[in-house]
């Protein structure tokens, strides 16, 4: 199987403000936006930001140009695509084809979707993630258009009831995937474990605040920031009634896998193998 040459950094989102925007610089403080440049190829690589997510994105994309330029970023554009004609420009696909990294902001994923998808940025987009060494990145909306089954919305105050989450169709790049972000501090669970109950060949990733995943030829993940990242395997589940259920009625699912990672820890997607860096090590 060839699998992509390209790298996707998911992050979990910066703070709870109500919004799952980015709009802080506590970001690159905690060094996730540190990584996004050093697997992008340094301060010199070109980089474009994606507000396309946001409701401000004028402010987000200010924010992301200051926090890279406090990082002596020396190429970074800010392209905010509102309506998918942009896509089919000439100009805007020139910009995306010389970029080293696209970083998609938060907000709502599926303006990402509806604004990009089946577009001619989303093939040139794809095209280079699988054939070059190209970096994806993307906090909070951003983070979790990258999966072909996407969490569009649910309500996490009726987590565990069917119902309770909302699935469209993402961007693709990474199939075997379901993500959710902001995951611990808006106890997002059972979102997350209805996700994998509807797909349950797929793994689930619950990224923090503050964290993220380096992941690279779409099998190999390292956790990155200051949160955790909860994986959700339903592989072996041997109880799952989420098709017989009706709407609004709790779920039962039995052998749930779950694993709780921390920074600089690794998994594989092919062999499931966890790598828990040793303790001390989290503190050198």
């Amino acid at each position: 199987m060839n699998r992509p040459r390209g790298t996707l950094i998911p992050i979990g989102g910066n703070e709870d403000k109500g919004s799952d925007e980015f709009t802080g610089l506590d970001f690159i403080e905690d060094g996730i936006l540190a990584h996004v440049v050093r697997e992008s190829g340094g301060v010199a690589s070109k980089i474009i930001v994606v507000p396309t997510a946001s409701s401000i994105p004028e402010t987000v994309g200010e924010n992301y140009l200051e926090a890279f330029e406090k990082l002596g970023c020396l190429n970074v554009e800010v392209i905010s695509i509102t309506k998918c004609s942009q896509c089919d420009d000439n100009e805007v696909i020139k910009k995306f084809d010389a970029a080293n990294c696209v970083m998609f902001s938060g907000g709502d994923q599926s303006k990402i979707t509806t604004k990009i998808g089946g577009t001619p940025i989303h093939t040139l987009l794809a095209d280079k993630f699988n054939n070059q060494d190209f970096v994806i990145a993307g906090t909070s909306a951003g983070a979790m258009a990258m999966t072909s089954e996407m969490i569009a919305g649910g309500s996490s105050t009726e987590a565990m009831f069917k119902g309770a989450v909302r699935m469209k169709k993402g961007l693709g790049l990474i199939p075997e995937l379901i993500v959710d972000t902001h995951f611990i501090r808006r106890g997002r669970f059972g979102r997350l474990a209805e996700a994998v109950a509807i797909h349950p060949h797929l793994m689930g990733v619950g990224l923090g605040e503050d964290t993220g995943l380096i992941i690279k030829n779409c099998n190999e993940f390292k956790v990155i920031g200051s949160g955790m990242v909860i994986l959700m395997d339903a592989s072996n589940l041997t109880h799952n009634a989420h098709e017989e259920l009706y709407e609004g009625t709790p779920m039962s699912m039995s052998n749930l896998t779950t694993h709780i990672l921390a920074n600089g820890d690794q998994f594989t997607l092919n062999d499931k193998r966890i790598v828990v860096l040793p303790l001390n090590a989290h503190f050198v």
